[in-house]
């Protein structure tokens, strides 16, 4: 029944008492066959059951006179003993026949599990690939744009005796920075996805974001709830350029105001920090931290921004068990951080 087949009784004896003549029975033969009804899951809803009384065949293949049934001929109790066997031995052929099925339908589960385990695979290996295609098209893209700057002045430079040196060194200054910003961000992204060991000490974001805050020159107002301690674990170079980048990224976006706050829940120090500008929308939520990925309005607001600052944050929280998000706000942006709290700290 488990298996969802027909469970078959091929015949068996039953001393059937008569109504007419009480204390006296008469010998029956039944075959009988359960067969369980499924639903659309394979689940068994439902079980029919068929009973025969198929005596009169067993008297034919005695020889015995179906009336006789009372005390039948001791000769044939030899027949009666191989039809049990015959019958013992066809339910024991159809159990192994059930037991062959299952196993048959189990591999062949098994074999569609593995081949939609490998086309998800194959799948996740070509996003990635196609990921990876256009990170590395998008890195090009944006180390060739000061490089052909910095040629560019370099060569009107030297094509004209007569130009401002200064001014042409200033403006080749600033191509060099942005190209070392942009390597730099890709190294952050490379230690961190080689998982690169750094030192980890406890430390209180609360006083972090405070210290943060304290030294960023933002160009709106900042409302900040720091009053809670939470502590974590983790590395300070690095959770300093995460929790920096937030309210930096917020105050670009922002049209007059931020909020920053830090609470804790379940075990993890949450930090969340709010701006009152466009937003981003629910179909870019996740965009935003593929790397090199820029809105158009980030490119407005940060011409100079390399893509990798929100990437690099996300990656650092992961790197410390974390989570960075956009979480839902009726207006403006708002990014949410959890990074598991020190449970060795006093």
């Amino acid at each position: 029944m488990a298996a969802g087949e027909p469970d078959v009784l091929p015949v068996a004896r039953f001393d059937v008492e008569d109504p007419d003549r009480p204390g006296e029975f008469q010998v029956r033969y039944w075959s009988a066959i359960t067969a369980p009804l499924l639903d659309a899951d394979g689940n068994v809803v439902l079980l029919i059951h068929h009973t025969k009384d198929v005596t009169a065949f067993v008297d034919h293949l005695r020889g015995r006179h179906p009336s006789d049934t009372a005390h039948p001929p001791a000769g044939h109790e030899a027949v009666e003993a191989e039809l049990y066997v015959r019958a013992q031995q066809v339910r024991e052929v159809n159990e192994r026949l059930r037991a062959v099925q299952a196993t048959e339908r189990r591999a062949a589960a098994e074999l569609r599990e593995t081949v939609r385990r490998q086309e998800r695979e194959v799948a996740d290996t070509r996003r990635e690939a196609a990921a990876s295609r256009q990170e590395v098209a998008d890195a090009s893209y944006d180390l060739r744009n000061p490089l052909t700057g910095l040629r560019t002045r370099l060569e009107a430079a030297l094509a004209d005796p007569e130009a401002d040196s200064r001014q042409v060194l200033h403006a080749a200054l600033d191509d060099a920075q942005r190209l070392g910003d942009i390597v730099s961000d890709l190294l952050e992204l490379a230690r961190l996805d080689a998982g690169s060991p750094v030192r980890t000490e406890p430390i209180d974001l609360a006083v972090l974001v405070r210290e943060i805050l304290a030294g960023q020159s933002c160009r709106h107002a900042v409302a900040a709830r720091l009053d809670r301690p939470a502590v974590v674990r983790g590395s300070r170079s690095r959770l300093v350029r995460l929790v920096a980048n937030l309210p930096a990224n917020a105050d670009r976006h922002a049209r007059e105001a931020i909020e920053v706050s830090m609470a804790t829940d379940g075990g993890d120090a949450v930090l969340d920090v709010t701006d009152d500008g466009t937003g981003i929308p629910p179909d870019e939520r996740e965009a935003v931290f593929r790397r090199f990925y820029r809105r158009p309005d980030a490119r407005r607001a940060d011409p100079d921004g390399t893509g990798l600052g929100l990437s690099i944050a996300r990656q650092t929280a992961l790197a410390h068990h974390g989570t960075l998000h956009v979480a839902d706000r009726p207006a403006g942006t708002r990014m949410v951080l959890r990074v598991p709290l020190d449970t060795e700290a006093g």
